[in-house]
């Protein structure tokens, strides 16, 4: 796999979005199963220091991720 395609597939897969399935279950990036182990170890690295970021740069110290978490039981409470 070339370098580009590896980086590409670990910034697809380190994004706060994921699919639902019909039972509103998040569901694994596509770009997950075109990984390596090793790529998938570098992606599960990248996101823990992008979450890193994004709960430093947020009022309340939440990642985009327990923000959307957050929104959901918020939803459906």
């Amino acid at each position: 796999m070339k370098d580009e395609d590896r980086e590409r597939l670990i910034a697809a897969v380190t994004s706060a979005h994921r699919e639902r399935d019909a039972d509103g279950r998040a569901r694994a990036h596509p770009a997950w199963h075109d990984l390596d182990a090793a790529g998938r170890i570098e992606a599960f690295e990248a996101t823990l220091r992008q979450r890193a970021l994004e709960a430093a740069a947020n009022a309340e110290g939440l990642s985009t991720t327990a923000q959307a978490v957050l929104a959901r039981i918020r939803r459906l409470s």
